[in-house]
């Protein structure tokens, strides 16, 4: 008992000193907030902001306390950022670098819409590329954007065209006796076809080329409308690639030749000797002070990852990478009941996932819209699947031409690997009491009678989710079922088949919001953010949005974070497993 009541004395006094140590910490920054506000953000009254593109980047945030001032941007936090920098009278111009980023096309074209909008406030853009490595032509397309666009000498511009990869594992499967077993509906639903097939199949070949073709064609189109350049010059070009820096500026593709620095130094001339500021750091330091205090609301909700049921228990992250049944369905009632809340933008970037969670979100949404808050869709990247079906609660839909759209079908099944796991040495035994139980087992494959089953159940998924594309898009059925079959579209494509109403990018879908919700185009709106985040990190998420004082802070507590010991706990508890397997919808579209 006395060892007990030691152990106990210990633990408590542990706890007790976790407690404080958190309780000083939001102390802390509560005390540089009020510094902050003091202080101003501590930006330059002459700037001129670098943006680096030379990194991956999702549509969303993460928010992951790993990330707090780690310089990590989102594409909406760039077109959001280049918003607010376009009224900030401060920010002459951006120094873009480009080049290494391998950007999708879809992208490309929301930044490139971004910039261009930047640019109609007045403001200038000179890029800055040592070589555009990647073949694909989503880096040039954003630079293609630029009044300038610097190439280191000797550099390489491998521009060409659109590509796609894809490897088949059948034979890999064959040799270790792992079964696949997956139900399409329908033929253009290719996802499951890495498993089950060697090549391509004739639809899968076909979509696939399709999509490539679609965002090659639009994006010579836009670069050579930006550069000036006759469309047949900018192809010659792409079809020569590799080719070196002199022949890029004799055909007009580029302005300058230059190093990193001589490009930074002409943008400081421009800018009447300005001071170049990172594009994060003036991001983190003016976070909600350009939202238009007192301005027209519009809820704005980010679906952005694989959608999935139920609710995000993860208090270390905003759930940057899915889209949570539970959460989103609430979110959406209580922008729909929220009074000063005019419309409703919803921003998606899914692939797709639960067939179950995105019927949920799409039912919130058609409640709102009975209530009579205007919804509006803007898609990002990918749209697809379960991703497109949330979509159809929009009033209107708005895509990139590039964005991949549709997916209208349905993907069920699984691999066996008892096979695999004998070849290894390793025997399962399984057992099940109720003739069904073993069902879902990732052992044994599915009897011939369990297929059937499974079959039907896909058919009745995929009846529902072509009606419903039908009622929402005010097609007929007929139509939807041509059009659908499981196949991706871009954007462009997609519009012309009625699957969305329009193309371009976010502040498109925010004029149509407007438009719905009776606010004249002039008028600036404030955005309000659903799902709220909660706990801890919405903490530290709204102070660091006070002032460039509070983010200093909270870079300190990063780095104390980055400390192996509480990484290594931190981590542990992020990537616990969630989740079980059910019937999706989810489509993969080439990358």
């Amino acid at each position: 008992m006395i060892v007990l009541t030691w152990f106990w004395d210990i633990l408590k006094g542990l706890l007790n000193s976790i407690a404080k140590v958190f309780a000083f910490t939001l102390i802390l920054v509560g005390v540089l907030v009020v510094v902050g506000l003091f202080m101003g953000d501590g930006l330059s009254r002459n700037m001129v902001l670098e943006l680096d593109l030379r990194k991956e980047m999702d549509d969303k945030s993460s928010a992951s306390l790993f990330d707090i001032g780690q310089g990590k941007l989102s594409i909406m936090d760039v077109v959001l950022g280049l918003d607010a920098a376009s009224r900030d009278g401060r920010v002459k111009g951006v120094y873009l670098r480009v080049g290494s980023g391998d950007l999708s096309v879809p992208k490309a074209q929301e930044l490139r819409d971004a910039l261009t909008r930047f640019k109609q406030g007045g403001k200038f853009v000179i890029a800055h590329a040592q070589s555009f490595y990647s073949g694909g032509l989503g880096d040039y397309g954003v630079a293609a954007a630029s009044d300038q666009i610097w190439m280191q000498p000797v550099g390489t511009f491998f521009s060409s065209g659109a590509s796609s990869s894809t490897m088949f594992f059948k034979g890999l499967f064959d040799k270790i006796e792992a079964v696949p077993q997956f139900v399409q509906r329908s033929e253009y639903k290719n996802a499951a076809n890495v498993f089950t097939e060697t090549d391509f199949t004739p639809a899968h070949r076909e979509a696939t080329t399709r999509v490539l073709q679609s965002w090659y064609d639009s994006s010579v189109s836009a670069a050579a409308t930006d550069r000036k350049l006759d469309r047949n010059v900018l192809i010659s070009v792409l079809e020569a690639a590799p080719v070196q820096v002199e022949e890029v500026q004799a055909k007009g593709l580029i302005t300058n030749i230059g190093y990193d620095d001589d490009a930074r130094e002409a943008a400081r001339k421009q800018a009447n000797n300005a001071t170049v500021t990172r594009f994060d750091r003036y991001v983190q330091a003016t976070r909600g002070r350009w939202s238009g205090g007192g301005a027209p609301t519009i809820a704005f909700i980010h679906a952005a990852g694989a959608i999935v049921e139920g609710t995000s228990d993860n208090p270390l992250s905003s759930g940057g990478n899915s889209v949570t049944g539970d959460d989103y369905a609430k979110a959406i009632k209580d922008a729909a009941a929220d009074r000063n809340v005019r419309a409703i933008l919803l921003r998606v970037d899914s692939p797709g996932g639960s067939a179950i969670a995105s019927d949920q979100i799409l039912d919130a949404l058609m409640k709102a819209r009975a209530a009579g808050k205007p919804i509006v869709v803007s898609m990002g990247s990918v749209a697809a699947s379960g991703g497109y079906y949330i979509a159809l609660g929009g009033d209107r839909i708005i895509a990139q031409p590039g964005t991949l759209t549709g997916s209208i079908g349905v993907l069920w099944g699984k691999v066996a690997v008892g096979g695999s796991l004998e070849m290894a040495g390793v025997e399962t035994r399984e057992i099940g009491i109720g003739k069904e139980a073993l069902f879902l087992s990732g052992v044994e494959p599915w009897t011939p009678e369990q297929l059937t089953k499974v079959n039907a159940q896909a058919d009745v998924v995929y009846a529902d989710f072509t009606r419903k594309v039908a009622e929402g898009r005010k097609l007929a059925l007929a139509t939807v079922q041509t059009i659908a079959r499981g196949r991706v579209w871009t954007g462009a494509d997609a519009k012309e088949r009625g699957l969305v109403d329009e193309l371009g990018g976010f502040w498109t879908a925010v004029d149509d919001a407007k438009e719905l919700a009776g606010i004249a185009p002039e008028t600036r709106v404030a955005f309000k953010n659903y799902p709220t985040q909660r706990g801890f990190l919405a903490t530290l998420s709204r102070l660091a949005g006070e002032s460039q004082a509070s983010l200093s802070a909270l870079q300190t507590l990063n780095a104390l974070l980055q400390a192996a010991p509480v990484r290594s706990v931190v981590e542990g508890l992020a990537a616990m497993p969630q989740g079980r397997a059910e019937l999706t919808a989810i489509g993969l579209p080439p990358q």
